[in-house]
């Protein structure tokens, strides 16, 4: 397996919980997991995460709803609107419903649509597909 050279580690209240959204609702991977330390490293078509249940190891301090206040994880797919349904008819509610935007690089226009949900924890998650 090849590793990114940045790959986001979330901690989280209930693995299982969070393994069953990411895994079942959203579609991703369960690369491998090391259940004595309630461990899961996950991916998306190319996308890596590590799921690790709170238990006080890298706390720098008091974790309180919603987690990862400030961030949210960008996450490039090809099936925006199946995945958007798919977390809809699970019960989940659309942090930000659909829409288009257009992100400049240099000289070049990326046009985009994108959702944003969040995650049990509250993790902001950004679902974005491009518009060809």
């Amino acid at each position: 397996m090849k590793f990114n050279l940045l790959i986001p580690e979330l901690s989280v209240k209930n693995l299982d919980v969070s393994k069953k959204f990411y895994l079942e609702i959203l579609g991703f991977t369960l690369e491998y997991e090391r259940v004595e330390d309630n461990f899961a490293f996950i991916s998306y078509d190319g996308a890596q995460i590590m799921l690790e249940q709170i238990n006080g190891n890298w706390v720098t301090g008091d974790l309180a709803y919603p987690f990862g206040r400030g961030v949210n994880f960008q996450i490039k797919t090809d099936y925006l609107d199946v995945l958007r349904e798919k977390i809809i008819m699970n019960g989940y509610q659309l942090f930000k419903n659909v829409y288009e935007a257009s992100y400049r690089e240099c000289d070049i226009v990326h046009k985009v649509k994108e959702f944003l949900v969040q995650d049990p924890d509250g993790y902001l998650l950004r679902f974005s597909q491009m518009i060809r």
